[in-house]
């Protein structure tokens, strides 16, 4: 069952929010929404959102998410370019979670292109 309230941290419903990108409804329409929408697929455990939106250079063929750690928080540290102009941006963050229970974080600068049009995940800045 998905969360009532999105997972990417910003104050809209998970229906409203991200879970308009993982079903398709719409596309992401800048590297933040991208990287946002992405972690919220780690939440929810959307394997194949994350592979559709991985840039297929360096796209793996699978995941493998560990159900063991759960997503619960994340922080947009900073970001540079990747907005509905650009054609490519990283987005800096900080992503909490919990691993059987213990609290952890990770820090990552993502990059972002586009590709047919699309934002992608492109790999670590």
């Amino acid at each position: 069952m998905p969360p009532r309230t999105c997972l990417c941290g910003l104050p809209a419903p998970y229906q409203d929010c991200c879970g308009r990108l993982h079903r398709g409804e719409a596309a992401a329409t800048t590297a933040e929404q991208l990287m946002r929408s992405r972690f919220s697929a780690f939440g929810v455990g959307d394997e194949a959102y994350l592979l559709r939106t991985w840039h297929p250079s360096a796209r793996p063929a699978t995941i493998g998410l560990d159900r063991r750690v759960k997503w619960v928080r994340l922080e947009v540290l900073e970001t540079s370019g990747g907005s509905v102009v650009h054609t490519e941006g990283t987005v800096r963050f900080r992503a909490h979670y919990l691993d059987r229970g213990r609290s952890g974080e990770m820090e990552e600068n993502s990059r972002f292109v586009r590709h047919e049009g699309r934002w992608v995940y492109a790999g670590v800045a």
